[in-house]
């Protein structure tokens, strides 16, 4: 007879009383362990934790008889068989509260800076529901970030969730490094930032931006980096949410939800799964990809309690937007701004492709009548570019007519005026980084659209802030 689960089917797993349970590990592979329980065995998401070597693992099926599989969140390297594990039948769970703001943690809350060990005000689980229906709130405003080519194409939205898609080395880390910069400063609330699968480099850098900037006593990082597990990559970004959540429900703030990178999350789901030995789906990701994605997704929203506004990096394997993983992103997002390596490779930055970056903020109700047709007219101007521009590489510009020699020289112009100095990219570039409000943005592609720059050369747009800077 198989042995009997605790808690039953529909239990409240976070609330039901602890029952401690003893097991031995009597398989490992890799970082997959088979433990044989001795009594009832735990539900499907329990932690198991074993002292010697400290290890923590999670329940991830049920074999049959005494045994079940989980996936271990820490190196097995030092793990032997025979050695006892407990559970108390609960999920595995995070320390939360304030005392994380400043601090960087794992998954599991337990401190990376070196500092002394953090006092939880409730511990709560990492694998959580998205709130029903009736507690979200619906988003009903944009978001300022400072960057023309967001703040015109693609603008964000308050308990909205954004995306920067993109390939390798386009520019995801430095747009989301900015994001944060512009808005931390002016946010009210509190800013959590999600690094799954983050190189230690670009952990560290963010941890220095962030103190340099004076705003990391109100920002708490959780990391699962690269040399981690493929366990510890895949729920260190619902760690964050819990803690977000927790700020948000518990605490009444609002909430910047950062992630970096929403696709490390699915390439350690796929790993997970390929450890567990199920068959792959297309493209060999995981028969699971659309749950694992929409685990983190479902949760991003605002709520009666709190804001949320989030922002995610979203790698794109090979540049291929038909990519499924990318796909069932797209699907959950609201604004999603893409950058283009070919808009990369003339040298312009932000490198976004205006042309295919969408925003259910760019509405004319949201907006504003003129910000809209602002957008849609520059669009426009940008679409005509791109089918001339195959007529001017074989017969050059001379070929074209007066009114299209207008229209490219205005385009170049507009491209160039949506390039931006970050403030983070200052100490490389020599450049102090510009911001830029939302109407100096939308008045000064309008006066570019009009022809008042038709007198200056196009390198006058380039790489300023405020359209005046081109005027000298």
């Amino acid at each position: 007879m198989p042995s009997e689960i605790l808690p039953g089917v529909g239990a409240d797993r976070s609330q039901a009383a602890p029952t401690l349970m003893q097991g031995r590990v009597v398989a490992i592979r890799g970082t997959v362990l088979e433990i044989e329980i001795e009594g009832p065995l735990p539900f499907l998401g329990a932690a198991l934790f074993s002292e010697q070597p400290p290890i923590t693992a999670v329940v991830q099926a049920h074999l049959g008889g005494p045994r079940v599989r989980a996936i271990s969140t820490d190196s097995t390297r030092r793990l032997k068989l025979g050695t006892s594990m407990t559970s108390d039948g609960q999920p595995l769970k995070i320390g939360v509260g304030r005392g994380l703001l400043g601090r960087v943690v794992d998954l599991r809350g337990a401190p990376l800076d070196e500092g002394p060990a953090i006092e939880a005000e409730a511990r709560l689980p990492l694998e959580r529901p998205p709130p029903p229906a009736w507690e979200r709130q619906p988003w009903s405003e944009v978001y300022e970030t400072g960057i023309k080519v967001i703040d015109l194409f693609c603008p964000f939205l308050r308990g909205g969730r954004a995306a920067v898609f993109g390939g390798a080395g386009v520019g995801k880390t430095v747009v989301l490094t900015e994001f944060i910069h512009n808005a931390v400063s002016d946010f009210k609330g509190v800013a959590v930032f999600a690094g799954i699968g983050e190189r230690s480099r670009e952990g560290l850098e963010l941890w220095q931006e962030m103190k340099q900037s004076g705003v990391l006593d109100r920002t708490a990082l959780i990391f699962g980096q690269m040399k981690e597990t493929p366990g510890a990559r895949l729920l260190v970004g619902e760690a964050a949410l819990t803690i977000s959540e927790y700020f948000r429900d518990d605490l009444g703030l609002d909430v910047m939800f950062v992630v970096d990178n929403l696709y490390r999350h699915v390439q350690a789901g796929m790993e997970v799964s390929g450890l567990l030995g199920r068959l792959p789906s297309r493209v060999g990701y995981q028969p699971t990809l659309a749950a694992d994605i929409a685990a983190i997704e479902e949760r991003i929203t605002a709520t009666k309690r709190g804001g949320m506004i989030s922002v995610q990096a979203v790698y794109v394997p090979a540049d291929d937007y038909g990519d499924p993983a990318v796909t069932h992103a797209f699907w959950h997002i609201d604004s999603a701004l893409v950058l283009s390596r070919d808009v990369a490779a003339e040298g312009l930055y932000p490198a976004v492709d205006p042309l295919t970056s969408t925003s259910k903020g760019l509405d004319a109700g949201m907006v504003g009548a003129q910000h809209y047709e602002v957008a849609e007219e520059a669009r426009r101007l940008l679409g005509r570019y791109e089918e001339l521009r195959d007529i001017i590489s074989m017969l050059g510009i001379d070929e074209l007519s007066a009114d299209d020699r207008t229209l490219v020289g205005r385009a170049q112009r507009l491209r160039n005026f949506l390039t931006q100095p970050f403030a983070v990219t200052e100490g490389f570039t020599g450049i102090p980084g510009r911001r830029v409000t939302m109407k100096d943005t939308v008045e000064g592609v309008a006066s570019i659209l009009r022809g008042d720059g038709d007198a200056l050369p196009d390198t006058a747009f380039f790489m300023i802030g405020r359209l005046e800077e081109a005027h000298g």
